[in-house]
């Protein structure tokens, strides 16, 4: 393995090369496909080439993605080096860069990474998931980036781009069709003038469940029913203003989750992730967990208000404003099986309010930007259960000797447990509970750096971020005691006597420093030092109260990005400490030192922690009809190997892959009378993953490769377009999940990767 890893590594540093285009105004469409210098991100604020940037950072755009057949986020992370995407639901994403994972559905913690839309945080994992169409481009920022993306960039920031509206009329309609039923519909609509412009964006995707469901009274599973809505204005009364106002909507109405028990047998056999499941649900599920089946609703709310002022000779002004709301509420089977046991609800409601101004200057010699940041945002994670007692019991802890919980043909026979227990005097108890959890928070912040360039071949910046946050955690349950046990059902989980409250304030100095030095016109040199923290965690339990403190880390980096001809790439490698390294895990005990109920998610420090990898990009462009590109990542990197990190040293994080990679062609040729032939095939490739921590080999993935697959042609000089796609062309089997909160009563479950999908697109563009 050493050996396959070691000439991965050498053949992407030779043919390294970057597979970046990006494009920030109407000028740089024209540059689309250009190589090198021609780059332009805005990632550090200014517009800058991307080979200038002293920082490892990724651009994909719009057409890129539409070339390669990337409609979401997690289609998308399988091509850039160091992210990873997992996306259980839409209401529960988990972004992993450089192996660190910010997926948390808590309201008292923090996240990790970094997601920005359109330049404000949205990272609270609940609210967190936006569809990706009509996009400019999106800029993946690796390493700790605290004076430009804020505080929750631990490790770095996925930044999301839209389309801004442009003077002139323009259009575009796209329609497909797929296996699974698949129906797509989506485009945009432009008209302006050089004063005030409008743009209108939409995308509605409509499939069956690919995870068949035996449950009489549950639909498939995995199915979607996802719309997005955009309307932007921009208005330029002069060349020195532009203010941008943008609303977006999106909505989730999906079936349910596959989460599939290994443990319990179907009427189609035994338990088996990649089979048919028999999720049934609760009965009294529109009562208790507040909808009739399982499944996702999900609606999100986004306002965003920017201006930029050119105040002259070099300076500049820019205010960032943004509103954000979500309301979810995802009811699903933790059980795995058609058992009337681990029946949960988890409803996320949230607002989010940001502002942010920014003074710049560019000179000759130096460039600066100063100014400030205010955050606010109040969230609650509700969680209620539902269940019937003797099957409960008898699942849990079979407390009825010889009784099976499920029996090898797929019948309940636990649902015979109440009855034997109470002597026949009850047939069912039904029994249900709920928690909540509660988060308040607010962070001002301060920020500035400035670069020097005594010369042309050298750039070098200091920064730093200071931030005053005052956390509010918050924490109600009812849970009533049991017929049959006398206690509550879920052990760890009592009665509290309204919502406990508890609140901190904390303070921290984030500073980066950067150096960027032209070898030549072709090759750049660049190194940085920066540090990255996760807020501390006031955590508030039904019986205790405490502080998790900061995780911090060091990030230290340094590589080298070419342009030359035909040819571009670039090359970095990385090392990062961390410190009180937080995890979250799943309660499996009632006497959990946390005070969390069995089930529940908790944070808690396992220590000191590091990092060790490298990146690199390439592309090769030997004529105008052929793109070839590759990329690739490497990690060595886990939880420290030492005592004092207890259970927990060693570890490997969760998903994350040693080993990472892409690769695939272009063919974009003319025919001639205005016509066009494209197709892009390419190649992902991950290694092993681990899907909790402590690392189980039951909890994990091995390595997954995968074949995609888009190709048409395009008539009337790109007016008219036909394609056709392919994912994951080979039908691998894999696991998107595992564990899971079933995994906390001691029945981890699985979720299926997605199988094969395909289809056709029609395109018109006016």
């Amino acid at each position: 393995m050493k050996k396959k890893s070691g000439l991965i590594v050498a053949f992407l540093a030779t043919v390294s090369a970057t597979a970046v285009h990006a494009q920030d105004t109407a000028q740089d469409a024209a540059q689309e496909g250009a190589l090198g210098g021609d780059i332009i991100v805005t990632s550090q604020k200014f517009e800058q080439k991307l080979r200038d940037v002293p920082i490892t950072i990724t651009a994909v755009t719009q057409e890129q993605m539409k070339r390669i057949g990337v409609d979401d986020l997690d289609e998308l992370s399988n091509y850039v080096p160091g992210l990873n995407i997992q996306e259980q639901s839409a209401n529960n994403p988990g972004i992993v860069i450089r192996g660190i994972t910010s997926d948390s559905g808590s309201a008292q913690q923090a996240a990790r990474v970094t997601l920005y839309y359109n330049g404000v945080d949205i990272s609270r994992s609940r609210g967190a998931y936006q569809a990706i169409y009509d996009v400019d481009r999106i800029e993946v920022v690796k390493g700790p980036q605290a004076t430009l993306f804020g505080t929750a960039s631990t490790i770095g920031a996925v930044s999301i781009l839209s389309a801004r509206p442009k003077p002139g009329v323009s259009g575009e309609l796209t329609a497909g069709y797929g296996n699974y039923n698949a129906y797509l519909v989506g485009g945009h609509l432009n008209v302006g003038n050089d004063v005030i412009a409008a743009r209108v964006a939409g995308e509605w995707k409509k499939r069956d469940g690919y995870v068949e469901n035996l449950s009489p009274t549950q639909d498939d599973l995995y199915a979607q029913n996802q719309l997005g809505l955009r309307a932007s204005l921009r208005y330029t009364p002069t060349p020195a203003l532009t203010v941008d106002l943008i609303g977006t909507y999106d909505r989730q109405r999906n079936s349910g989750t596959p989460f599939i028990s290994k443990r319990f047998a179907t009427v189609q056999g035994p338990g088996n992730p990649f089979g048919a499941a028999n999720l049934s649900g609760s009965p009294f599920s529109k009562q208790v967990l507040g909808k009739d089946k399982l499944g996702l609703t999900r609606d999100v709310y986004d306002v965003n208000l920017t201006a930029r002022y050119d105040l002259g000779d070099g300076w500049s002004f820019t205010t960032v404003n943004g509103y954000r709301s979500f309301d979810s509420l995802e009811v699903f089977d933790a059980d795995g099986s058609a058992a009337w046991w681990l029946e949960f609800a988890e409803g996320a409601y949230g607002s989010q309010i940001s502002h942010e101004s920014r003074f710049a200057y560019v000179g000759d010699h130096v460039r600066t930007s100063f100014g400030w940041n205010v955050f606010h945002e109040n969230n609650r994670q509700e969680v209620p259960f539902s269940t019937e007692e003797g099957i409960y019991l008898q699942c849990a802890a079979a407390v009825v000797p010889g009784l099976a919980c499920i029996s090898p043909t797929g019948v309940v026979t636990a649902a015979q447990a109440t009855s034997i227990l109470t002597k026949g005097a009850a047939t069912q108890i039904p029994y249900s509970s709920i928690f909540t959890n509660k988060g308040i928070n607010d962070q001002y912040s301060m920020f500035g750096e400035v670069t020097w360039m005594p010369v042309d071949a050298l750039e070098v910046t200091a920064g730093i971020r200071a931030l005053i946050e005052q956390r509010k955690s918050g924490y109600v349950s009812v849970a009533p005691n049991s017929v049959l046990s006398k206690a509550p059902l879920i052990p760890g989980q009592v009665t509290t006597k309204g919502t406990l409250w508890s609140q901190d304030s904390f303070q921290a100095f984030l500073p980066r420093f950067n150096v960027l030095y032209r070898l030549n016109d072709a090759v750049n040199l660049y190194a940085t030092i920066s540090k990255g923290r996760r807020s501390p965690v006031v955590n508030q339990t039904a019986t205790s109260t405490g502080i998790i403190p900061e995780e911090t880390v060091w990030n230290y980096e340094g590589g080298v990005k070419l342009s030359s001809g035909m040819f571009a790439g670039s090359l970095g490698v990385y090392y990062q400490k961390y410190r009180n390294f937080q995890i979250s895990r799943t309660v499996t005990d009632a006497n959990d030192p946390s005070g969390r109920p069995v089930g529940s998610s908790v944070t808690e420090s396992a220590g000191t922690a590091g990092n060790l990898g490298f990146e690199a990009e390439g592309q090769l462009r030997p004529t105008n009809w052929l793109t070839v590109f590759a990329n690739g990542g490497y990690i060595d990197g886990g939880i420290d190997k030492t005592k004092a990190n207890g259970i927990y040293a060693g570890n490997r994080f969760r998903l994350q892959p040693r080993l990472q990679w892409a690769a695939g062609f272009t063919v974009d040729a003319p025919l001639g009378n205005g016509m066009r032939v494209f197709a892009t095939p390419s190649v992902t490739y991950r290694s092993k993953i681990y899907f909790e921590i402590p690392n189980k080999e039951a909890i994990s993935q091995e390595k997954v490769t995968l074949i995609n697959v888009k190709a048409g042609m395009s008539f009337a000089e790109g007016r008219y377009e036909i394609a056709g796609f392919v994912r994951n062309a080979a039908n691998e089997k894999y696991l998107l999940d595992a564990g899971n909160t079933g995994g906390g009563f001691n029945d981890p479950t699985y979720i299926p990767g997605e199988p094969r999908f395909y289809g056709l697109q029609l395109t018109g563009r006016f």
